[in-house]
């Protein structure tokens, strides 16, 4: 990558990978040729700043984010990421479906319904990905 190799890069970089996975990465590098700021941006100030205060463990942060992403109901790419990052930070599919429910009072009905089918496709894709298979919406 043609990012400025700082030590608060690398801290980013190092927590995406653990976060997000190659969900996060295939972000990068999908915005390293049209905008290599806005990709080193997303690695500094979210990975390198935010996830690394204190006050709340990367669980509480992932179900913050779910919730805020499935509320926006604008954000589908982005929600898939981060439902992809709660399990890979420990949260369970039931708790990531109660997160979305939740949602259903406060962002209405079509957000979390967006948001549900969203965790659909993500929880489909985790299972295939085990099993070597396919999923039924393919």
């Amino acid at each position: 990558m043609p990012f400025e190799e700082t030590e608060r890069f690398q801290r980013g970089l190092e927590n995406l990978n653990r976060i997000d996975g190659e969900a996060g990465q295939n972000v990068i590098n999908s915005l390293a040729d049209v905008s290599p700021d806005l990709a080193r941006y997303t690695i500094e100030y979210p990975f390198a700043d935010i996830y690394n205060r204190p006050g709340l463990d990367l669980r509480s942060r992932e179900i913050a984010t779910i919730a805020a992403l499935t509320a926006m109901g604008n954000a589908q790419p982005q929600l898939k990421v981060h439902i992809e990052a709660g399990l890979n930070v420990g949260l369970s599919e039931d708790e990531i479906k109660e997160v979305i429910l939740q949602m259903s009072v406060y962002a209405g009905f079509p957000a979390a319904l967006n948001g549900m089918q969203a965790a659909k496709e993500v929880f489909s894709l985790k299972e295939a990905d085990k099993t070597g298979g396919t999923t039924v919406d393919e």
